[in-house]
């Protein structure tokens, strides 16, 4: 964030910068975990990775989160509950899919009659992360690429 101090102790500076950098830094995700990435995912949370540190928050209720975690196998059955639950988050909101079976319907692409070929199918995804399951370390780079996606944002484009 750019700001401008003035000798008055008074810093100005874009509301668009102020708003993006205030929702960068403290994430409230909800977390659809459906399969071994929700592990990694809770991993993520331990003391080790510690994604509180990071403004990372999780939410037990899409009504209080902006981002939702799908980690794991989206099946058809389960598509229109993912919907309904991200229709129920407020505006801005952000999906990150994490691991190949949200992103691409993993193993069962192929075969699985049952797996949707990826969550983008279903509702709208911000940002990718690949592997199977992906580490936290790739769950904390993808929470940092979502956080510069949302710093360069304008209001006006809302």
């Amino acid at each position: 964030m750019t700001a401008k101090a003035e000798t008055d102790g008074v810093i100005i500076t874009k509301l668009d910068e102020l708003l993006n950098w205030a929702r960068s830094s403290s994430l409230w995700p909800m977390s659809f975990g459906l399969a071994c990435c929700a592990i990694e995912f809770m991993d993520a949370q331990s003391g080790n990775f510690d994604l509180e540190r990071m403004g990372v928050f999780p939410r037990p209720s899409p009504r209080q989160s902006d981002v939702m975690i799908v980690a794991g196998t989206v099946t058809f059955k389960m598509a229109e509950r993912i919907k309904k639950l991200y229709e129920q988050m407020p505006e801005p909101r952000y999906v990150i899919s994490m691991g190949s079976c949200s992103n691409c319907g993993g193993p069962y692409w192929q075969h699985g009659y049952h797996v949707v070929k990826g969550v983008d199918q279903i509702i709208p995804v911000d940002v990718y992360i690949q592997g199977c399951p992906p580490r936290p370390e790739a769950l904390i780079g993808g929470i940092l690429e979502l956080q510069a996606l949302i710093k360069k944002e304008k209001q006006a484009d809302r």
